[in-house]
């Protein structure tokens, strides 16, 4: 009976063919990258979820809204090439989108706590908002979790005031070395003690304040081998805390791959 009952009813058939997915492009990594983690973002809350529907409407013709994605962070957006990657990607995909990036050079998070910074972001009215942080803060060797902590919550309590309803989504930084130096000897580099302590606080915050977060460092190959694949890839810049173009855009194209995961994620009927 519920055979023949669904083979009488006309609707079945063409709902379960429907579908707003995506196809997911592969990202290739380079032959020196081991242990990587999974490339997913994490949204227990689905915050992100008003986001990924007026995505859906846009791809759909339903809408005609241009939607704006706003990138802020450190050098490694003020770079352009990671954010510009996937903003690249995020456009052929849905059409009519803009991915703007907003980084300066030495930012922390609190760096964008200043007003006329704020009201910028404000001014481009995002409909969703990317913070990409961690490297100082990583830098700093009196490092402090719970400044650290307080900080991202000033920053995020203040982007809800000036953006109310717009989702923000946390990445964690891709790992990074410090200089060391020895009387008389040539400068060494050591992997950042204080990264994997940076990771876990922007990891615990955005999972007790209820924030999307993309776990850059973990897909990397984290604490074990992030810096390890960054640098044996050959993708580092001699300073050993910044990337070549490619490598960059190898985050960006990862970034993207994650974003339309979760996007069919979503939609998928």
């Amino acid at each position: 009976p519920c055979q023949a009952a669904v083979a009488d009813c006309d609707s079945l058939y063409p709902c379960s063919q429907r579908t707003d997915t995506l196809p997911v492009p592969a990202v290739p990594l380079p032959q020196a990258f081991r242990e990587v983690g999974e490339n997913a973002l994490a949204d227990s809350l689905g915050i992100l979820h008003p986001f990924w529907e007026k995505l859906r409407l846009v791809r759909s013709g339903a809408s005609a809204d241009t939607l704006c994605i706003v990138h802020i962070g450190d050098s490694h957006v003020r770079g352009h090439y990671f954010p510009r990657a996937a903003g690249v990607l995020l456009k052929q995909a849905f059409g009519v989108l803009r991915y703007i990036d907003r980084g300066i050079n030495g930012a922390t998070c609190a760096t964008f706590t200043r007003g006329d910074r704020l009201d910028g972001v404000a001014a481009l009215r995002p409909d969703l908002v990317v913070l990409s942080f961690g490297t100082n803060e990583s830098h700093n060797r009196r490092y402090s979790s719970l400044l650290h902590y307080r900080q991202m919550a000033t920053l995020v309590r203040q982007l809800h005031q000036c953006l109310p309803g717009v989702p923000l989504l946390m990445t964690t930084p891709p790992g990074s070395y410090e200089g060391i130096r020895r009387k008389g000897r040539r400068r060494t580099y050591r992997v950042n003690p204080r990264t994997e302590s940076v990771v876990k606080t922007i990891l615990r915050f955005a999972d007790e304040n209820g924030l999307a977060v993309w776990d850059l460092y973990g897909v990397a190959g984290g604490v074990r081998r992030a810096c390890l694949n960054w640098q044996e890839a050959r993708l580092m810049r001699p300073d050993h805390i910044h990337f070549l173009a490619e490598g960059y855009e190898l985050q960006g194209r990862l970034f993207y791959q994650a974003l339309l995961k979760a996007y069919n994620a979503y939609v998928e009927p």
